[in-house]
């Protein structure tokens, strides 16, 4: 079982993450979305396309940008479409 864990909160469990380049990324279903605020922020992978942001909200605590995912991606990313990836601080393993 992965976990992302972050200021204390589990945002995160799955059994079947996909890894990217060195990133679990997790399932929709496995995401606790109470801990997750949208960001405006934005970033394009040459070969995975547009990526969007979500900042983390932990007992009062925000973790601006630390998690992303691509609504959209490109067919060659297609199997991580919706899944989210975390970093800056959050705990994977």
């Amino acid at each position: 079982m992965t976990t992302a864990t972050w200021n204390g909160a589990t945002i995160a469990e799955s059994d079947k993450t996909v890894v990217v380049e060195g990133n679990h990324y997790f399932p929709p279903g496995s995401i606790r979305k109470e801990f997750l605020q949208r960001s405006s922020r934005t970033s394009r992978c040459p070969w995975k396309g547009m990526a969007r942001y979500y900042s983390l909200v932990v007992d009062g605590k925000t973790n601006e940008d630390a998690a992303w995912y691509y609504p959209e991606p490109s067919t060659a990313a297609a199997n991580i479409k919706d899944y989210v990836a975390f970093w800056n601080g959050v705990d994977v393993g």
